[in-house]
């Protein structure tokens, strides 16, 4: 028999994803954590997708398969992040399409969640393998040199959607948040902030367990190396960061009543400064202390905040 409190739901949003995800599907089947289910969203593929993943039910894998809303992969996972029960989730993971989960991904963020969370809201993370759409040129992703809160993920997202395990606390403060708000910038980095603002516990693993495979269809692309970092300035400074903040800020401000006494003054301190103008929105970064993980690119937030870029 099925041990309920145990039971781990899958979430996968899918667009033609049948080139990679045969080795993903493969990769759920051999966890060390066996008790899993999966649910699909499938945002309209024209590929074999949908027939793979009838071909994976078939062998007895418990799969339910939904259609998606057609606006892309961050609405995608929260059409599934909304069929959760606000009152009853369980234990929910996060996949993407074409990656391959290393055999533990499930058992260590069961393991981390059940002895660090203590009850609280918790959301497990970690680094990944990056690697090339063949698994080879393997380099991990970058160290997170600072602890997760709520002062980093107002302005950055450290938690990589594909490695993410939500405890049972956490997923129902999920369920009950993603029906109170619009789009948000991107799903992963909108339940950093959720939980870190809620005062839940965030654990980044430096080990990684995930296969993050790269390629030229890839949503966003590694976080490794000097041109992802050239990369990452260039949305800081050029205006891209605008727009996912201030969309970040909308949702988080219609779930203040979720948010700690603390982090609700906290929010409400840099969305004025923000909307205000480039030199209090400057300070107030420094006011707050905000930070991101390297000081380079805390720096970058600063300068993007003068430049009127948040």
């Amino acid at each position: 028999m099925r041990q309920t409190d145990s039971v781990v739901t899958i979430l996968m949003a899918v667009r033609d994803g049948g080139r990679f995800l045969p080795a993903q599907l493969a990769s759920f089947a051999w966890q060390t954590h066996p008790d899993w289910r999966l649910w699909v969203s499938d945002d309209g593929s024209c590929d074999n997708t949908a027939a793979l993943l009838r071909a994976f039910a078939s062998r007895g894998h418990d799969l339910r398969l939904w259609s998606g809303p057609g606006q892309g992969a961050s609405a995608n996972f929260m059409s599934l992040i909304r069929r959760l029960d606000p009152d009853r989730a369980g234990w929910t993971a996060f996949s993407d399409q074409d990656d391959v989960w290393l055999p533990d991904r499930l058992s260590r963020g069961l393991a981390a969640l059940g002895e660090g969370a203590c009850g609280r809201a918790g959301l497990y993370c970690s680094r990944t393998w990056v690697v090339d759409q063949s698994l080879r040129r393997v380099r991990r992703s970058p160290p997170r040199r600072h602890a997760p809160g709520f002062r980093n993920a107002l302005v950055q997202n450290i938690a990589a959607g594909n490695t993410i395990l939500l405890n049972q606390p956490a997923a129902r403060l999920a369920a009950r948040a993603a029906r109170m708000v619009g789009p948000v910038a991107m799903h992963d980095w909108w339940l950093y902030q959720l939980v870190t603002g809620a005062g839940g516990m965030v654990l980044h693993d430096d080990a990684p367990t995930v296969l993050y495979r790269q390629h030229r269809r890839n949503t966003f692309g590694r976080n490794t190396g000097v041109t992802a970092r050239a990369a990452r300035m260039r949305v800081l400074l050029g205006g891209g960061f605008r727009d996912w903040n201030r969309q970040n800020l909308d949702a988080l401000g219609l779930l203040a009543p979720m948010l700690t006494e603390a982090n609700r003054g906290l929010l409400a301190d840099y969305t004025r400064a923000c909307r205000a103008g480039p030199l209090a929105a400057a300070a107030a970064v420094r006011r707050c202390q905000l930070f991101r993980q390297t000081r380079a690119e805390t720096m970058a937030i600063v300068c993007a905040a003068a430049l009127g870029r948040l």
